[in-house]
């Protein structure tokens, strides 16, 4: 009884273990990183009418070093 309570441990955590890392390997994948960066700052590229073309380049700018950021690139 004894050595089927240990086993039956052992086999939740190993589960678990092996659960946290999949998860951590998909999450952190560059595709997944890539499609967090773009729904985060698809806004900032949206172009109101009354924006000027001088404003626009400045906030694309800024939505450019935002995107980049997120992504980890220097």
């Amino acid at each position: 009884m004894n050595s089927f309570r240990i086993a039956k441990i052992i086999l939740v955590i190993s589960s678990l273990s092996y659960l946290s890392v999949t998860f951590l390997r998909n999450y952190n994948s560059p595709e997944n990183i890539e499609k967090r960066c773009i729904l985060k700052f698809e806004k900032d590229f949206k172009n109101p009418l009354e924006t000027s073309s001088e404003e626009w380049d400045l906030i694309l700018d800024l939505a450019d070093n935002n995107y980049l950021k997120c992504m980890g690139i220097p």
